[in-house]
């Protein structure tokens, strides 16, 4: 069933159009890669399916099945967000807020619900510790956990691998391909990465001066994609 079915969308930032007229549908359970050159477009497009940043024109409709509160977003860490002073369960506790309403606390069906996918994230041991004190590949685990504690449904994750080293790269990758094939999570993430958006994603929409959006093997099969393989593997000329 679709979660997001956009239809021809325009988008842009300062009045200048970066993608024109594109149409897709996300269902659930799909993992949408989202690549292209930087300024291409990629954030803004997510953006636009989080509500913060308007079309030029088009629409985009919500699967009935879903609602905005129940989207979570990992977004790109600034260094202000990475020296945040609290503890990792605060934080991760922070992502249950929208489950609150007017409520000014957390019950203890979240409070369980925060234990339980922190222990998911393999992160309870460090329960206690402040953010600022982990490493860039645990700091990302516990805002994945945060975003988790919003939604069991679809994770908007832009480049959540920014920065991390090669093996706590696999390690995150792996986890989020669980999140998606155990756990039946819709993923759209944004990358850099053709090379792992072919590995991991069902589904593939590249950002150029043509928009590609379709299944993996269809990019696979495009002009454009065929390109960017061989790039990836370091074959193409």
């Amino acid at each position: 069933m679709a979660q997001f079915i956009c239809q021809n969308l325009t988008l842009g930032y300062d009045g200048k159009t970066v993608i024109n007229d594109i149409s897709f549908s996300i269902n659930a359970g799909d993992y949408f890669c989202i690549v292209g050159e930087n300024g291409s477009g990629k954030s803004t497009l997510m953006k636009t399916l989080l509500h913060l940043h308007p079309p030029i024109s088009g629409s985009i409709l919500i699967g009935n099945e879903l609602k905005y509160n129940e989207i979570g977003y990992l977004p790109q860490q600034t260094l202000v967000q990475q020296d945040f002073p609290a503890s990792v369960r605060e934080i991760v506790l922070s992502g249950c807020q929208s489950r609150c309403g007017f409520r000014p606390f957390y019950n203890k069906s979240e409070k369980i619900l925060a234990e339980e996918i922190m222990e998911k994230m393999k992160i309870t041991h460090i329960s206690k510790k402040c953010y600022r004190e982990l490493s860039g590949g645990q700091q990302q685990r516990v805002l994945l956990a945060r975003a988790l504690c919003s939604t069991r449904k679809i994770l908007l994750l832009d480049e959540p691998v920014s920065g991390l080293d090669p093996k706590v790269t696999l390690e995150m990758y792996n986890l989020i391909r669980d999140l998606n094939q155990i756990d039946g999570i819709t993923i759209i993430m944004i990358s850099h990465d053709i090379a792992s958006a072919i590995k991991y994603a069902s589904h593939i929409i590249h950002i150029d001066k043509i928009v590609f959006a379709g299944t993996k093997e269809e990019y696979l099969e495009s002009d454009i994609g065929k390109k960017f393989a061989k790039l990836s593997r370091g074959e193409y000329k």
